[in-house]
């Protein structure tokens, strides 16, 4: 199955995320199958190809819990109705 998740880059004590399609078996700094955006939590900066991240989940990939509040923010999932 193939997830979106977060892969970790930086120096220490300065991460920063590139969002990344990966199969779930894949170690979290393993080779990804595509990059698909960027998350900086320290500036809350996102920047995220729309398309690709699309195409993505339309072939039924699945995010993570961190990658859907992010989608969800950037209005890229629908947003989850709270009964």
């Amino acid at each position: 199955m193939i997830k979106l998740r977060l892969k970790r880059f930086g120096k220490k004590f300065e991460a920063s995320y590139r969002i990344v399609a990966m199969n779930n078996d894949t170690r979290r700094d393993g080779r990804p199958l595509e990059e698909l955006g960027f998350y900086n939590p320290r500036t809350d900066e996102v920047k995220l190809n729309a398309e690709a991240i699309t195409k993505r989940l339309q072939d039924g990939a699945q995010p993570t819990d961190t990658v859907r509040r992010i989608l969800e923010k950037a209005n890229l999932l629908e947003q989850k109705v709270r009964a």
